[in-house]
């Protein structure tokens, strides 16, 4: 089983940024492609981005291209996401996720994640 700590949120600027980090249990990381979501009050949970067991695939919600950035480690059993130019509209609970690299390929679609941060929360003031 793996289990995931989120950590880095905060409160910060329109146009700051921020690092978050999730550390995961376990000695099979590289086994499990990771993805961030976050869930706004009042709305679902939106996928943001996710990457593959070995970091050579990513994928990024259209609304986060060019901002946000998704990478891991996978020596330390940590995945990552760089948000930058970040927007009010970013405020969200934010989660990662973990997902065995051999099930279903997809990887923006949350309900084929099986492990689950308790979440960090992100506050972008105006």
């Amino acid at each position: 089983q793996v289990q995931l700590v989120e950590s880095g949120g905060g409160l910060v600027q329109a146009g700051g940024s921020l690092r978050l980090s999730c550390a995961a249990s376990g000695r099979t990381f590289s086994n499990y492609a990771m993805g961030w979501f976050r869930q706004a009050p009042g709305k679902e949970r939106q996928f943001v981005a996710a990457i593959s067991g070995g970091g050579s695939i990513t994928y990024y919600a259209d609304s986060v291209k060019g901002r946000f950035t998704i990478s891991r480690d996978n020596a330390k059993n940590t995945v990552y996401l760089q948000m930058n130019s970040l927007k009010p509209e970013d405020t969200a609970v934010y989660y990662c996720a973990a997902k065995s690299s051999y099930s279903i390929p997809t990887m923006t679609e949350g309900n084929l994640y099986s492990y689950w941060g308790q979440g960090t929360q992100v506050t972008v003031s105006s």
